[in-house]
This record gives structure tokens, C-alpha cells and sequence, in this order.
């Protein structure tokens, strides 16, 4: 069907009535780093709190999209883009019913991430740079795939044979040297309770 022949169908419940309905204010928290950085482990203990306060989370993994949603592409710039398209379009569907969504992403341009950015918009995104250096994800190398890499078995991966652009001004830097995950979490979340999406206090402030 072509898209001049798509009209949007308006809902009777939007996002203000959900978020109400939730007493929160739905957004994203966007996870960037090298692989084996800590991404996903930080993200899921934000969750993990959140949750335990009471709101209503879901969390989003690359790996984890790409055994399904994502599962035709690959790991070139194009399919990169489109897998973050994809992700940035799910991911608006969850803030706009009202829900935190974390979503731990490689995502080493620059310019694909402030893509994604410009589809949820400032009031709604979140950037966390998980900022492990490259020896320490290469020292952890939990699935293998740095050595892998090295040996040539893996082409294109970030840190070894391709760039990572690390964001110039996040919201919120994390050396995971200097802190435990649990303490990660716990700057995360002052990060969004100090952009009103919810508050420490057991008050929360919806749209």
C-alpha cells in the first residue's frame, strides 16, 4: 500500500490518559557502550528497581531482538540502521502506552543514535554512555566475541574492526570500574526522577 494512502487513526485513550493511569511518565533509557561493557546488566538492575518502586518497565536487548524482530539482518552500517529503526519504532509504542523502557544497544554511530533520539524526542529520551574502556570489555569478553574477532572469525565489530563513537554529552557517563551495578542503577534512576519522570518521594509526575 502506498503511503499516501495511509491515513493515522486517531485513538480515544492517549498518552496523557495512560500515563495517568499509571502514575508515571513514560520514556527511554538508551544504554550505549563497546560490547561487554555492562550495558545490559545495568539496564536490567534500572528495571529491576523500578520495578521494585512500583512502575511499570520493559526491558530491550540487542541480542535479544535480533532472535526475532531483528533476526534477517545483519551487522553492516545499513542493517545496524534499520535494526535501531526498528527498535526506536518499538520502543516509542512502549513510551506511548506509558511504560520505562530500557534498551542496552551497542549502537556505535553517533548519528543513527540521535536518529532514534529524534523519534522518541528530548522529553522522552535518556542517553547512558556505559563507558568501559576497550582492554577492560576485551578482559571480560563474556561471549567470546573479542577473541573471536581478533582472530579474524568476526568481521566488523565494534572496538575491533569497526569505530565506536562515544556520545559527546549523555545524560549520564558510567565507569563500571568505579561502580557496582547496583549503584549504576541507582544514578540512573536520580537521572530520571531529576527530569520528572518519576520522583524518589513515591510521587510521580505524569504528562
Amino acid at each position: 500500500m502506498e503511503p499516501s494512502n495511509l491515513v493515522w487513526s486517531q485513538p480515544l485513550i492517549g498518552a496523557t490518559e495512560r500515563s495517568r493511569l499509571l502514575d508515571q511518565r513514560g520514556g527511554l533509557v538508551w544504554f550505549t557502550g563497546l560490547p561487554g561493557a555492562g550495558k545490559s546488566t545495568i539496564a536490567a538492575a534500572v528495571e529491576a528497581d523500578l520495578h521494585g518502586r512500583g512502575h511499570a518497565t520493559y526491558l530491550l536487548d540487542g541480542d535479544n531482538l535480533r532472535h526475532g524482530l531483528c533476526s534477517d539482518l545483519g551487522f553492516s552500517a545499513e542493517d545496524r540502521r534499520e535494526n535501531l529503526r526498528r527498535v526506536a519504532e518499538v520502543a516509542a509504542l512502549m513510551v506511548d502506552a506509558g511504560l520505562f523502557v530500557m534498551a542496552a544497544f551497542v549502537s556505535p554511530s553517533a548519528e543513527d543514535r540521535a536518529r532514534v533520539a529524534g523519534r522518541l524526542g528530548d522529553d522522552h529520551w535518556l542517553e547512558v554512555h556505559v563507558a568501559t574502556p576497550l582492554e577492560v570489555c576485551e578482559g571480560r569478553d563474556p561471549k567470546g566475541h573479542y577473541a573471536k574477532a581478533r582472530r579474524g572469525d568476526l568481521t566488523s565489530f565494534t572496538g575491533v574492526s569497526a569505530p565506536y563513537e562515544a556520545p559527546a554529552a549523555p545524560d549520564l557517563r558510567i565507569d563500571t570500574v568505579a561502580l557496582h551495578p547496583a549503584q549504576a542503577a541507582e544514578a540512573v534512576v536520580a537521572v530520571m526522577a531529576a527530569r520528572g519522570w518519576l520522583s524518589l518521594g513515591g510521587e510521580t509526575e505524569p504528562d
